[in-house]
């Protein structure tokens, strides 16, 4: 594998971790209402559930998903009610911190199952292996993962430290329902983009 296809696999990378997607989204909504802690946790289950979830594709399920195409229509469509719900949820959410509402913050384990049912993981794991490592090497893949989990990181720590910006401007629950309405129309505003 020569150095200009690393360096164009960390572009894609880049390209699918940063744009803006379900898991960026509640990455940044994470760590405005509930700090940096929290925000760190979430996007380090996040990151590392997608290299886990990218290895598996790539070592296994990219032949299976070859010879049955509507499994991933299923996980996409699955993947995709979940993001709806979970912007329900965000959008319906009264603004209110207290104790209690720490323990809902998300955690590392919801930063890794969120992964597993984001489409764009999905797709974004698909079209680079697809597009990088086609007979899926294990070298290649092990390569493509590695330089995938700093960029995937990096990219998520850029939504926290914005969460983090934006949770300074809105201390009271009004604006923080606020905030909340806009994240939740848009995280399902890029379910809609999943579909078309």
């Amino acid at each position: 594998m020569t150095f200009s296809v690393i360096i164009s696999m960390a572009l894609f990378a880049l390209a699918a971790s940063i744009t803006p997607g379900p898991v960026n989204l509640l990455s940044l909504s994470c760590s405005a209402r509930f700090g940096t802690r929290s925000g760190l946790l979430f996007m380090t289950g996040a990151t590392l559930g997608f290299i886990v979830l990218f290895l598996f594709i790539g070592f296994s399920l990219h032949l299976l998903v070859d010879k049955l195409v509507w499994l991933t229509v299923i996980l996409q469509w699955f993947g995709i009610a979940f993001l709806v719900y979970l912007s329900y949820q965000l959008f319906i959410d009264d603004g209110t911190l207290n104790s209690k509402d720490r323990r809902r913050a998300p955690t590392f384990m919801t930063g890794v199952i969120m992964q597993w049912l984001n489409p764009k993981a999905w797709l974004a794991s698909l079209s680079g292996i697809a597009a990088y490592i086609l007979n899926a090497l294990s070298t290649e893949l092990v390569t493509f993962a590695s330089a995938y989990l700093p960029i995937c990181w990096l990219s998520l720590a850029c939504w926290v430290w914005l969460g983090l910006r934006l949770g300074q401007h809105f201390q009271s629950a009004a604006n923080v329902r606020l905030m909340n309405k806009a994240l939740a129309l848009l995280l399902l505003a890029s379910c809609v983009l999943l579909v078309i």
